[in-house]
């Protein structure tokens, strides 16, 4: 396993990655981190831990979301970023890579003692 040291929203984290996994990872990072930033800087939530959750519940809602418009023509991920994924994942993929990002969350908030 690979090491990588992302930041998201301001604090380091080291996180283990699959060897040739460091694309998928940085795309997932920046993702969390545009995400938290925004409900950051919209001022209405302060604490680490609640803005982890609502980001969390935002980019899982968007994964719901597209897995429920898979019949319908293919749309572009709604990042800010580019994509490095070329094919649309399957709704089992999803849940899988979906639980995989939220246990890494869980386990990075974990350490952090400034979550309140």
């Amino acid at each position: 396993m690979k090491q990588l040291e992302v930041q998201i929203m301001g604090q380091s984290y080291l996180l283990s990655c699959p060897e040739g996994g460091d694309a998928r990872l940085l795309d997932a990072v920046e993702r969390v981190d545009t995400a938290m930033c925004k409900i950051r800087d919209s001022g209405k939530v302060r604490a680490r831990d609640r803005i982890a959750v609502l980001a969390a519940l935002n980019l899982a809602f968007d994964l719901a979301d597209r897995g429920s418009t898979a019949g319908r023509a293919p749309q572009a991920p709604a990042t800010d970023g580019p994509s490095t994924r070329q094919q649309p994942l399957a709704p089992a993929e999803e849940n899988l890579l979906l639980d995989s990002l939220l246990e890494r969350l869980d386990e990075a908030l974990a350490d952090d003692g400034r979550l309140l």
